[in-house]
């Protein structure tokens, strides 16, 4: 049967409530929330500071590390607690997706940290973890070329969707889904981080790549305007 309706009744270019805050986690040098719908990201940014041990300082400048989790209640069925295969590649395609944008050559030596918890979980989760911790870079006084947005582009049967639920991901009639998590710089309009979790033709990965940039300008949008509220309230 053709995929002719979202199971959440929202248009196909059509995104989750997006919630953004900035400065949850008082005790950070930057922290903030971004969730898309149920899905809820949390990230505290804790540097530049020394690194250690010290064989992995970089003399010729900072290094960013992220570390992705989710808590055990986040999803349906308990998480075992403690990081895992899946975790810890999603925490190495997150620093791949900030990296372009942090400019820490002037703090050799040093490591900024980046800790994403996601406290609820409805698919989409490294792409909220990202939204978040470019947020909390932003207030943590982060020296930043420009600001990264990111979001899942689906193909759920023929269709290209924005903002995947989980049901999506696991949709197997027709031609199934694809799962397309993407980043995008919000100056240089570079893309960031692109993967692709399952087939798809050249023409559908161009469709999906235009809907990604479309939806991750209005993300970027929530975040700047998350950013100007903590900085007025301060």
């Amino acid at each position: 049967m053709a995929y002719t309706k979202r199971f959440d009744g929202r248009k196909f270019d059509e995104m989750r409530e997006i919630r953004t805050e900035v400065g949850v986690i008082p005790n950070a040098d930057g922290s903030a929330m971004f969730s898309f719908g149920d899905t809820i990201a949390i990230a505290a940014v804790y540097g530049p500071k020394p690194l250690h041990p010290q064989h992995l300082q970089n003399p010729q400048k900072g290094i960013i590390r992220c570390v992705y989790d989710m808590l055990s209640f986040s999803v349906t069925q308990r998480k075992k607690p403690g990081p895992s295969r899946r975790s810890q590649e999603i925490s190495k395609v997150t620093e791949w997706a900030l990296s372009p944008i942090i400019e820490i050559d002037e703090f050799p030596n040093t490591v900024v940290d980046v800790h994403i918890m996601i406290t609820q979980a409805n698919a989409s989760t490294r792409c909220a973890g990202i939204n978040a911790a470019c947020m909390a870079l932003a207030q943590a006084g982060i020296p930043m070329s420009e600001m990264v947005s990111a979001v899942s582009i689906g193909k759920v049967d023929d269709k290209i969707v924005v903002d995947l639920i989980k049901e999506e991901e696991d949709y197997e009639d027709g031609e199934g889904a694809t799962d397309m998590p993407m980043a995008f710089l919000s100056r240089s309009g570079k893309i960031s981080l692109l993967q692709l979790d399952g087939k798809t033709s050249p023409e559908k990965l161009k469709e999906a790549i235009e809907a990604g940039e479309k939806a991750c300008i209005r993300i970027h949008e929530e975040q700047v305007k998350a950013l100007k509220k903590i900085k007025e309230e301060n």
